[in-house]
Order: structure tokens, then sequence, then C-alpha cells
């Protein structure tokens, strides 16, 4: 089976496919996102498309308290069981920046796809911080009194 290139694939489901989001923004603004994987920032173009590139970066939540970093194996892609290459991170967030500087950009994988591995990295270990719960710190000002006029 010969793999297709990813220009031609684009300009076969740019137009239209089951990933995409055609929705109306300001006025008669159309604005299209695409529900695809491997999307770093859910767009519909050429440069972030999970179909039309052969290497892809996605960050997505994993267990409790990780993030799973996955990347597209460029030899693998007539297999797609095998077609992920999954690292779970559970270090504190400084090293898993570091994690994602080294796969993406500082390996020459998709150094252009850095900035937005680094944005969707913070959202998602945003999104895995639990909100502490507790009792609320009462005012230990003391009560002002109105007087009468």
């Amino acid at each position: 089976m010969a793999i297709v290139p990813g220009a031609l694939v684009w300009e076969i489901v740019k137009k239209n496919n089951c990933f995409l989001v055609k929705e109306f923004g300001n006025g008669t603004a159309k604005v299209q996102f695409s529900k695809e994987g491997n999307n770093l920032y859910n767009t519909h173009s050429y440069k972030y498309s999970g179909l039309a590139n052969t290497k892809t970066v996605s960050v997505q939540p994993g267990g409790k308290d990780s993030v799973v970093l996955s990347t597209t194996k460029t030899r693998k892609q007539n297999k797609p069981a095998s077609l992920q290459h999954k690292s779970v991170m559970k270090k504190d967030f400084s090293r898993m920046v570091k994690a994602v500087n080294n796969q993406v950009a500082d390996n020459y994988y998709r150094p252009d796809l850095k900035k937005a591995a680094l944005a969707r990295l913070s959202v998602v270990n945003r999104s895995l911080q639990v909100v502490k719960s507790g009792v609320k710190k009462r005012n230990r000002q003391a009560p002002k009194v109105r007087g009468r006029k």
C-alpha cells in the first residue's frame, strides 16, 4: 500500500469531512473547527490537521494527575494499531514542559508545533488540578457598627 502525500489528503478532506464543525462567528463570518485527534488547537487548517500530516503531536489528559503526550510514528503509517507513540507524564509542570520541548522541538520532530503543544499542556494541566475545599477563612476584623442618624 502506497502512502498518499499529505497535501493531496488535505485537498480531499478540506471542504468536507466528518470531523469538520462549521459555526457562525460575528455577523456572517464563518468559523471552522475540527474534532479530529492529534489537532492541538482544534482549528481546521493544514498545519494542525491530524489527518493530512504524517507527523502529529497530541497532548491529552491521562489518568489521575497525568498527561499523555503522543506522537505519530512516521514509518508505521500502514499499521493504525501501532501508529501512536504515547508517553505518560506524571511529574511536576516544569518537567512536563521540558519533556514536551525535547520531544517536539529539540528533537526536530515538529518545531512549528512547539507553542501549540505547550499551550495545550498548560490547559490540560490546569484542568487536572483539583480545587482545595475546606473551611473558608473568616474575616477577623471587628464588625462595623452603624449608628442612627
